[in-house]
């Protein structure tokens, strides 16, 4: 019998990948769904990229609830936890930080008391990052962003925090269930459905000409194809127990995303704009006060940990981001 992974949050843009990428490599996957609603939607979007068959079921369970997490996780023999609360404008900070840490928490506590082997953790690379973005360096796993720094934004605090609140349990847990994290930066490539587009909303608002100029933001760039393929490979090596990865691909500003947009995709990139908004304009937005620190940063991460112990080679930046712009073309929503 193949070996059953549950995959938190198949809706989603990081999910709907594992899902398929799981059933691509033969195991059975179970995933959670908020209500019974989303599974056809799900089935539809996977079945872009695999005939999943019967090896693809469903399980009712919403990380701010306790209910249907023991069920979503019986008989399976690895968690990818890959949902999270994204927040939004206008959320309340302590209640995306409760919603994240809380949620991490049901999600591995269920798994250790089903003694399940081991629970892949999606977090963030900005909790392995300088609390201040004003220092120019690379970083890499062994480095934690303060949680307590007044200046973090509340999504940062929510994903630092819940890694923290993970790790913290594991340690104090006594069975056989080993716990991985993986820490992404800006998640592109190719999206699954129109539903759920997460991160691919940046080059959409790009494509749309609804981004009027681009802030002097740097990002650094992930497939979502390859971080489904790293969660398996963190799943399945022997040496990924206890460890965190960063995978965080090629740096890029977004103005030479936009330029690769417009040279490469010839009058559908034709309203992508490659003005440059000034510093200040940004500072005095209030809609944009969340990446206002981030201006001119150049903070790296390193991935040397994740090609040395799972061997993991990424796309490249721009081809992330022309594969992300063809497909929002291609579901008509760009």
């Amino acid at each position: 019998m193949p070996e059953t992974v549950l995959v938190t949050g198949g809706t989603g843009y990081v999910g709907g990948w594992c899902v398929a990428e799981l059933l691509r490599r033969g195991y059975r996957v179970r995933t959670t769904v908020r209500g019974h609603g989303k599974e056809q939607a799900v089935r539809d979007a996977v079945g872009t990229q695999v005939d999943a068959q019967d090896r693809l079921e469903f399980a009712i369970a919403d990380l701010t609830a306790d209910e249907g997490w023991d069920a979503a996780v019986s008989g399976a023999d690895f968690v990818l936890h890959v949902a999270s609360p994204m927040g939004g404008e206008g959320a309340d900070p302590a209640a995306l930080v409760a919603a994240a840490r809380d949620g991490a928490l049901r999600v591995v506590r269920a798994a250790a008391e089903a003694a399940v082997r081991r629970v892949v953790m999606t977090s963030a690379a900005n909790t392995a990052s300088p609390s201040s973005y004003t220092e120019d360096s690379i970083t890499d796993e062994t480095l934690w962003t303060d949680p307590e720094d007044p200046t973090l934004i509340p999504y940062r605090r929510s994903k630092t925090l819940a890694e923290l609140a993970a790790w913290d349990y594991m340690a104090t847990h006594d069975g056989p269930t080993e716990l991985t994290t993986i820490l992404p930066g800006a998640v592109f490539g190719p999206i699954l459905t129109t539903g759920t587009i997460g991160s691919a909303g940046i080059i959409q608002q790009m494509l749309t000409g609804t981004m009027p100029g681009v802030p002097r933001i740097g990002l650094e760039i992930v497939d979502v194809r390859d971080l489904a393929d790293i969660h398996i490979r963190a799943m399945t090596s022997p040496k990924a127990a206890g460890e965190r990865f960063l995978a965080t691909g090629e740096f890029a500003w977004m103005l030479d995303m936009a330029r690769a947009l417009r040279e490469d995709l010839g009058e559908d990139g034709e309203r992508v704009s490659t003005e440059e908004i000034p510093d200040d304009v940004v500072r005095a937005d209030p809609a944009m006060s969340e990446i206002a620190p981030a201006l001119g940063r150049r903070n790296r991460h390193s991935t040397a940990k994740a090609h040395t112990v799972l061997d993991w080679q990424p796309h490249p930046a721009r081809e992330s981001v022309i594969d992300c712009a063809r497909s929002l073309l291609a579901h008509g929503v760009a």
